[in-house]
């Protein structure tokens, strides 16, 4: 069995060598690559990964800027490696020792897994505040889903269920990992749980991009929902649900301003409600709830 470990990046060079660096820590059971699609850089990226050529001599950069997003990035980077085993591992986010062996071990006798989500190493406890637990002790659920999902950046997968499904589907902006998964679940193959593979994981580090992340995630939730839950745009309790979610944020309001942990959930919650109506009228489906 071979591993091929493909990043996805666009812009990185500010993070990616710490990425690289964790892999080439890493104790790998059996032969390795990694390969580091370029979703159309401007930076340093290049340099920065051809520092990183003697630590992992297996380690490619390949051009996969033909087409703007991760997922694209992602199928780019699957089509180019040689090995029988993918794993996805994002150009922000640390391995922490032992993530290779535990994946791989998992990947023997399952086709589909993800690991494990840690915050407390790349992020201050303010930025932290809206998505504490996030798959730290589980495997993601959203109650108006089929299955199970996990980010994008913590899969590992068969390469020949990868290609049967056709990849990570590149008309998806953001939710495309969830979307994956579904798929994946659909033809029969159950997402395992790898507790001992644990990825340190960085988040937004600002109220302004934690605004944006929030609202895009919920706008797509909404599209997920439409795509495999079959809601109906007049749902009148989900309708119901969510502006009752309005009156309850919007009365919390003074206390969350008094410290940064709460201006961080107010940022997240802000724009979670206004990417639910955005996806809501987008898709012609009820918002819906994950809290």
């Amino acid at each position: 069995m071979k591993l091929s470990i493909v990043v996805p990046c666009r812009n990185a060079a500010r993070t990616i060598e710490e990425t690289l660096r964790a892999l080439a820590d890493q104790s790998w059971p059996v032969a390795w690559e990694v390969i580091v699609a370029d979703n159309g850089s401007t930076d340093d990226l290049a340099q920065v990964v051809e520092r990183y050529k003697q630590r992992i001599p297996s380690l490619r950069l390949i051009d996969a800027s033909a087409r703007r997003g991760p997922s694209y990035a992602r199928n780019v980077g699957v089509k180019a490696a040689t090995g029988d085993r993918i794993l996805f591992c994002d150009a922000d986010d640390i391995p922490a020792p032992g993530w290779a062996v535990a994946m791989e071990d998992r990947l023997r006798t399952h086709d589909f897994v993800a690991s494990r989500l840690e915050f407390e190493k790349l992020n201050s406890p303010s930025i932290r505040a809206a998505r504490d637990h996030t798959q730290e002790g589980a495997l993601q659920r959203f109650s108006f889903l089929p299955f199970s999902h996990a980010g994008s950046g913590t899969l590992g997968i068969k390469r020949s269920l990868h290609e049967a499904i056709g990849g990570f589907d590149e008309t998806i902006p953001i939710c495309e990992d969830i979307d994956y998964c579904m798929r994946v679940q659909q033809k029969g193959t159950r997402l395992e749980f790898v507790a001992g593979a644990i990825l340190h994981c960085r988040l937004r580090s600002n109220a302004t991009g934690v605004y944006s992340q929030a609202l895009r995630y919920a706008e797509y939730e909404v599209y997920l929902y439409k795509k495999y839950g079959a809601g109906s745009f007049w749902e009148l309790w989900r309708w119901r649900q969510y502006v009752r979610s309005w009156r309850l944020l919007l009365g919390r309001v003074p206390q969350l301003l008094r410290t940064p942990e709460g201006k961080t959930m107010l940022a997240w919650r802000l724009g979670r409600q206004m990417g639910l109506l955005k996806g809501s009228l987008r898709f012609g489906a009820p918002p819906v709830m994950i809290e």
